[in-house]
Order: C-alpha cells, then sequence, then structure tokens
C-alpha cells in the first residue's frame, strides 16, 4: 500500500503563482535522493523509483511526499524526467519508458561515464561519442546534460537566492534550445545559476576530469572551465 503522502513544506511564495510541475526521477541514489528531496520541497510533483522496486523508497517517501513507482511508471504523465542511473545501467532500463509522458517530455541526464565501474563502452571509448548522446541513443530520446558533476549534498546545502555573492552556477548542455530553457529555469528555481554549455556533442566540456566538473564557481568561473577543457579524455577515464 503506498504510503500517504506528507504535507509539502518549506515553498518558497513565489512557487505558489507558477503551476507545479510532474516531474519523474528515475534513480534514487545520492543525486536522485536530494533531488527528489528539493524538487518535493518546491511544492512540484515527484515520481522516483529504482531498480529495486517501491518498497525500497518508502523512506525517502515518508520523508518528501514523492511516490515510490516502478521504473516503468516514473515517466508517466511527467514534464521532466530524470535519469540519474549508472551509464551500466543505462541499456537495462524497461522500454517505452517515455511511452505515457506528458507532450513535450524533457529528459535530464546526470550521468557519467567511470569504466571502472560501468566496464568499457564502445561507443563512448570508439566512436567518440560524448556520455549523453550516447545515453541518448540508449534511451530513444534527447537529452539536457545536467547536474554530472554537482556533489549530490551541495543540492541541499549551497542553493542561494538570486544575486547572493555565493549562488554557484551549473553548466548545462542540449541541443534543444527550449528544452534547455526549461531545465535552466528548474536549476535556477532551486537555487543555482546556470551557464549555457552548448550542445550535447559539446557537453565533453562538462564531463569527468574536466576543469568544470565538481566546480563550486560563479557563472564566470564556469564560463572559463568550459572554455578551458580539453576534448581529449583524461587516461583515468579510459577503459
Amino acid at each position: 500500500m503506498r504510503s500517504p503522502r506528507k504535507p509539502r513544506r518549506h515553498r518558497p511564495p513565489e512557487r505558489a503563482r507558477r503551476a507545479d510541475m510532474k516531474i519523474g526521477i528515475i534513480g534514487a541514489g545520492n543525486i536522485g535522493g536530494n533531488l527528489t528531496r528539493r524538487l518535493t520541497a518546491l511544492g512540484h510533483d515527484v515520481s522516483v523509483a529504482n531498480s529495486r522496486g517501491p518498497h525500497t523508497l518508502k523512506e525517502l517517501a515518508d520523508e518528501t511526499g514523492a511516490t515510490p513507482v516502478r521504473a516503468e511508471e516514473a515517466a508517466r504523465g511527467a514534464e521532466i524526467a530524470v535519469v540519474t542511473v549508472p551509464l551500466k545501467a543505462v541499456p537495462d532500463l524497461p522500454s517505452g519508458l517515455f511511452a505515457e509522458a506528458a507532450d513535450g517530455l524533457v529528459v535530464i541526464d546526470t550521468g557519467n561515464y567511470y569504466p571502472q565501474r560501468d566496464g568499457r563502452i564502445a561507443g563512448i571509448e570508439d566512436e567518440g561519442l560524448t556520455e549523453s548522446r550516447w545515453t541518448a541513443r540508449q534511451i530513444g530520446h534527447p537529452v539536457v546534460k545536467a547536474f554530472n558533476g554537482t556533489y549530490a549534498q551541495d543540492l541541499l546545502d549551497r542553493h542561494r537566492p538570486a544575486g547572493d555573492p555565493e549562488r554557484m552556477a551549473l553548466p548545462v548542455a542540449g541541443d534543444d534550445e527550449a528544452a534547455k530553457r526549461r531545465v535552466r529555469d528548474l536549476i535556477e528555481e532551486l537555487g543555482f545559476d546556470t551557464v549555457d554549455a552548448g550542445g550535447i556533442d559539446d557537453s565533453w566540456r562538462q564531463q569527468p576530469g574536466t576543469p568544470v566538473y565538481g566546480l563550486r564557481g560563479s557563472v564566470d568561473a564556469v564560463t572559463r572551465a568550459l572554455a578551458e577543457a580539453s576534448p581529449e579524455r583524461p587516461e583515468e577515464f579510459r577503459g
């Protein structure tokens, strides 16, 4: 039986004037769990899934009011879906994952390729695909790359209001400008500035081993770090 929803708390006054979104989160690890916490606190209707089944998400659901579901149900009716699973698990996601999503669904990819964890992925290593381009091909839907270089705890601890001198910026890459704008708006609502990192084929600039990966910096710092990135994958991130 699904646990009753707890009342949502800490909604900023400005959120009440906007339409809450239905958001599906596929993966309940560090990033997925903390996005669930923040997005429900902002008043969004969040469904969350993992590979072990809804019964294992009861504690997170009780804490946040999110709805625990099976992976194949996570994007049902969703306007935004977040895929936040290890890359090696992406090909095993259910087929038709987004078949019942809302029109205009935007998919956020938070993934990173770690060969020591994921094994060697030929499309990335041999074809030279960016990690998010590879993911998009696997799931059959365009993605916007975001949160991949963000420390999960920072989602809870380092959000700041617009204009705060300590407000961090996050890079966002995607081919669809409207989809990318929606993701940037969501990140800004979460309490972070954003920097347009280009299209998905440019998203190597924010992959592991690049200057922006893990950077806790301002818009100017993130912009500089993206510009300083090298397209050559560091040895420690090769399979």
